[in-house]
């Protein structure tokens, strides 16, 4: 079954990033299992329309994260420190683009990403232009030398974008992405076995890609009023959470960093499991409908 209903209709890349760019903007994270998200997308009531390239409305999405030995950006984002910043490439695999972004959290908690284009056979490594890119975005931000910035994490996902015209439900043109097929790669044995020792270790292993079967990430992206998306969301009982590929991928495959703020989402959606293998106890309850 589609996450996302056929009937709506199309929109080009061209287009929706004329119409919703948001590279400013306050992103809701909500977290749905995948057998209500249909239900819940057939029944928002908006204009909406998906983002389609070739026929195509689904696209597989990669994204290579980067952090310094000592975690400075997944402890900034763990400890709800100000000045917060994210470094990572993310590559359309689709269509062979690849882009080097930093993520850094403005005013009013407004999340702005500046990003260059990137060769896609680089995204695992940071050349010399993309730590010069990297060092200029971070001035005053990275009290560590932008040379310590190595690959920590690879998490992959498939994604579908809706716009969301401006309406009178709808403050401002806006944006929703579905997202499935989650899976999280480490790449840093630093990070896999920080404050790890032989009485307390996990279990889970360098380079091994794990899944959440059946989790959905629903993510609007809007103004400071909530958009349509939200309105509908709140009304069916669901509500955003705390949650970051990165940072909740990281914590999820070592339970030894510190993640307080995230611990009810790990519990409840995270336990993963390496490719292949089901979860031992899938989720069941149902999110019900309010109409």
């Amino acid at each position: 079954m589609a996450l996302v209903p056929t009937y709506w209709q199309s929109i080009s890349l061209e287009d929706m990033n004329a119409k919703a760019a948001m590279q400013t903007r306050i992103d809701r994270k909500y977290i749905v299992e995948a057998r209500y998200a249909a239900a819940v997308m057939a029944e928002l009531n908006a204009d909406a329309a998906v983002m389609e390239i070739n026929g195509q409305r689904e696209f597989s999405y990669d994204s290579v994260y980067f952090d310094t030995p000592s975690l400075a950006s997944y402890r900034a984002a763990a400890t709800g420190r100000r000045n917060r910043f994210k470094v990572r490439t993310r590559s359309y695999l689709d269509s062979d683009l690849s882009f080097l972004e930093v993520k850094t959290e403005g005013e009013r908690a407004m999340t702005v990403k500046e990003r260059i284009p990137y060769q896609i056979e680089n995204r695992d490594r940071l050349t010399r232009e993309g730590l010069d890119y990297v060092a200029e975005s971070l001035t005053g931000l990275l009290e560590e030398p932008v040379t310590n910035l190595e690959p920590v994490l690879t998490t992959e996902y498939k994604r579908t974008t809706v716009f969301l015209p401006q309406s009178q439900e709808n403050p401002v043109d806006s944006r929703m992405t579905v997202d499935t097929s989650l899976a999280w790669t480490s790449l840093s044995e630093n990070a896999l076995l920080y404050n790890v020792d032989f009485g307390n270790y996990h279990g889970r292993t360098l380079g091994t890609r794990y899944t959440a079967p059946g989790m959905v990430i629903i993510e609007t992206k809007s103004g400071t009023a909530p958009s349509v998306a939200d309105k509908h969301l709140w009304s069916a009982g669901i509500r955003p959470v705390k949650i970051s590929k990165f940072a909740t991928g990281m914590a999820a495959l070592n339970p030894q960093l510190p993640a307080n703020k995230w611990n009810r989402v790990i519990e409840r959606w995270m336990q993963l499991s390496p490719q292949g293998v089901p979860l031992q106890d899938p989720i069941s309850a149902a999110i019900p409908l309010v109409r």
